[in-house]
């Protein structure tokens, strides 16, 4: 596996794996899927956006830019996606391990996570990473169906 920023002929295959996560309803906020236009933009607006290939094919990725502005600045967050064929082969974890390379490299000197949803698998993840949970927001999640769960934020000091 190949882990490295994404160029634009990666976009179609990105734009497929967000708006899968996006679709599933259980743990990105977004609610609207994105089209190659809005997924360009999207993902050239982020800080840095890397991507993990397998023989040729984008199967995962991941997010990063500034959690808040100015005094906040130094503060980075990320989001992170795995296309469901690939899940459970260990990519989420060189993702988050990368994305924790990369925000150093970007004088970030902490890595926050704002809205872990409670039932989230990818939280073991984190914490054996050594994130730290900072609470709960009870409620914080709107899932799909419309019922609601609670989110974890987590962060860990790079």
């Amino acid at each position: 596996m190949i882990l490295r920023q994404y160029q634009h002929d990666d976009l179609k295959s990105m734009v497929e794996i967000w708006n899968e996560i996006v679709r599933e309803g259980n743990a990105f906020p977004q609610e609207e899927e994105l089209d190659l236009v809005s997924g360009n933009e999207f993902f050239k607006s982020q800080t840095y956006a890397g991507v993990a290939v397998m023989d040729g094919e984008v199967v995962g990725l991941y997010i990063l830019h500034p959690n808040n502005v100015g005094r906040c600045g130094h503060i980075a967050n990320a989001s992170y996606a795995v296309s469901s064929k690939w899940r459970g082969c260990g990519i989420g974890e060189k993702l988050v391990s990368d994305s924790i390379k990369q925000a150093k490299n970007l004088n970030f000197t902490i890595l926050q996570f704002n809205a872990v949803v409670e039932t989230n698998p990818a939280r073991h993840l984190y914490e054996r990473l050594g994130f730290k949970q900072l609470g709960v927001i009870p409620k914080g999640f709107r899932l799909k169906n419309g019922e609601y769960e609670n989110i974890c934020p987590y962060y860990i000091e790079l």
